[in-house]
């Protein structure tokens, strides 16, 4: 066999030509400037508030802290609401977490199609209650029904600043919280149950295949697994507890503020300013936008903590 048949043509030896660039469609082009203006605009809105809260509350931070309602300054006048808000939104978070949790891994791991599916419309209709429904319910039948407690947690912690002088009526912050924490109930435990739905199927099989109870095949590998999404879903709800106005505004009942959350007096920033915004003008209209500056900022903060916490998290996944 001679060397001609062996011998390849010189193109053979030549590197392969370059793929044509891929060509855009007119409707990816499209899309994607849709989305990247949508993200834009976002961005500006979130400015555009951000500038109009501090531009009208700068008369209150100029001002004699004698013309600030209180007498006191403004961080004397805003300090007590921003301590009503926080706390009721963190014993609001803490109550329903658990709960949600329970409830998703419930629909998710246990209960029986129908069964989940049903428990599932439940949870989803419960998010669709107007707030005033959970404030007018919280005030005529839950606070009521919860005076023997507070009686009970001031004759045996009333030690304890948080826990002395129960209001008679029990309109008190603890009221206002285990309301938010059934409003807040739904939007965690939807995300959570639509994370536990989401866990790789090989790895439940897996865990169980090594002789894993449930329990043992859901704490090693569901809950890691999910844990980011219940991270981002309590963080939404607790969203919701930090903004919510009318519910809380109907329970709490107008006092002296007092570091106690079973007794009457206590306020959060929501609940005054949709108190007495309507009417305000000048200095006072002032006092209310700079409140709901210390709102924006605080929720700001909040989302920004929740989001270093999802993404720390994310770097272990029951996925990789």
């Amino acid at each position: 066999m001679n060397d001609t048949e062996h011998a390849r043509p010189p193109e053979a030896d030549a590197p392969a030509a370059a793929p044509n660039k891929a060509v855009r469609r007119p409707g990816d082009v499209i899309f994607g400037g849709l989305s990247l203006g949508s993200a834009v605009l976002i961005l500006l809105t979130l400015v555009g508030v951000a500038v109009f809260l501090v531009l009208r509350s700068l008369d209150v931070f100029s001002a004699d802290p004698e013309d600030i309602s209180g007498g006191k300054g403004f961080f004397s006048y805003v300090w007590p609401m921003v301590f009503g808000t926080v706390v009721s939104s963190l014993i609001a978070m803490m109550l329903a977490m658990p709960i949600a949790v329970g409830i998703a891994l419930f629909i998710s791991h246990y209960a029986p199609r129908k069964i989940g599916n049903a428990i599932g419309f439940v949870i989803d209709l419960l998010a669709a209650v107007p707030s005033v429904i959970f404030g007018m319910w919280g005030m005529a039948v839950f606070a009521p029904r919860l005076f023997p407690l507070y009686s009970w947690l001031e004759e045996n912690l009333g030690f304890i600043p948080l826990f002395s002088d129960a209001s008679a009526s029990g309109r008190t912050l603890l009221t206002a919280a285990i309301v938010l924490a059934v409003m807040i109930l739904p939007i965690i435990t939807s995300v959570s149950r639509e994370v536990f739905l989401q866990t790789p199927r090989l790895h439940e099989e897996a865990a169980l295949a090594l002789g894993a109870t449930r329990w043992e095949m859901i704490k090693t590998a569901v809950l890691p697994f999910g844990m980011p999404g219940v991270i981002g879903g309590t963080m939404l709800g607790l969203g919701r507890a930090l903004g919510e106005t009318m519910a809380v505004a109907i329970i709490l009942s107008p006092g002296v503020f007092s570091w106690n959350l079973i007794g009457a007096g206590n306020q959060t920033i929501p609940a005054e300013i949709a108190l007495h915004f309507p009417e305000a003008s000048g200095l006072r209209l002032a006092e209310l936008i700079a409140a709901g500056l210390v709102l924006f900022v605080i929720t700001l903060a909040v989302n920004l903590v929740a989001r270093w916490i999802v993404d720390r998290r994310s770097e272990f996944s029951g996925a990789n």
